[in-house]
């Protein structure tokens, strides 16, 4: 492929990402919005977005280059739960 071809790709995937991980914070406010009180329901939308965030930031990190002294953490961790 020609460079212009490449990053057109590159450009069109990158796009396709930026709008499903939007897709995906939209749904997890209205989820949180749905949930309102409930502890239950709250806790499943927070393992949600766990779950998600933790594929999300594999993705992220299998799909970037490594840069010499990187800090990034490594694929698969678990974010930290947050705070009550």
């Amino acid at each position: 492929m020609s460079a212009l071809t490449d990053l057109q790709a590159a450009v069109a995937a990158e796009t396709t990402v930026n709008n499903s991980v939007e897709a995906l914070v939209l749904q997890l406010a209205q989820q949180v919005k749905d949930a309102g009180t409930d502890p239950v329901a709250l806790e499943a939308v927070v393992a949600t977005m766990q779950s998600n965030a933790a594929s999300l930031g594999a993705f992220v990190t299998a799909n970037t280059p490594a840069a010499s002294g990187s800090t990034a953490a490594p694929a698969g961790s678990t974010p930290p739960k947050p705070a009550s």
